[in-house]
């Protein structure tokens, strides 16, 4: 494993986004990437998460929510804050890590005025697909991102 870009993905509350995110990179880049993802706070694992995921076959009931703090002394590569409450309020990492900010939106958020779990879920998948594209695009676009001054990421 010690070739392996090691990636840590935070958000708040370490339930929804970054937990898709540590899913779909175990599945679709585990040749290259090992991902880890943790909040600031520690909220739960999202079950309309837990189904978007499994909708496209990739099982993340077994992970769990938690804090930057319980993952220990790891190093990370890169740390990729995936909301804006985390990109301001990111722990110090050590100055090898690269932190980049690459936000999406919240789908709790957006879903909390759904009359239904089926129009809930329409928010869901749409961020999961986005982290999907972004996460295809690792790990060429880590280093676009660290490169770029501006655009979708930014580098702290």
């Amino acid at each position: 494993m010690g070739d392996k870009i090691r990636i840590l993905f935070l958000c708040t509350g370490n339930s929804c986004r970054s937990q898709m995110a540590e899913g779909l990179c175990r599945h679709f880049l585990s040749d290259v990437v090992e991902p880890y993802s943790a909040g600031i706070e520690k909220h739960g694992l999202n079950p309309l998460a837990v189904k978007v995921m499994g909708e496209i076959e990739i099982d993340i009931s077994s992970q769990r929510s938690k804090t930057v703090d319980e993952l220990g002394e790891r190093e990370f590569d890169y740390v990729v804050t995936v909301c804006g409450h985390a990109d301001e309020n990111c722990p110090f990492f050590p100055a090898k890590t690269k932190v980049i900010h690459r936000g999406f939106d919240d789908p709790p958020k957006l879903a909390a005025g759904a009359a239904t779990e089926a129009e809930a879920l329409v928010h869901y998948r749409r961020v999961r697909d986005e982290i999907r594209a972004y996460l295809l695009a690792l790990p060429q676009s880590l280093d676009a991102e660290l490169s770029t001054p501006t655009g979708a990421g930014k580098l702290r």
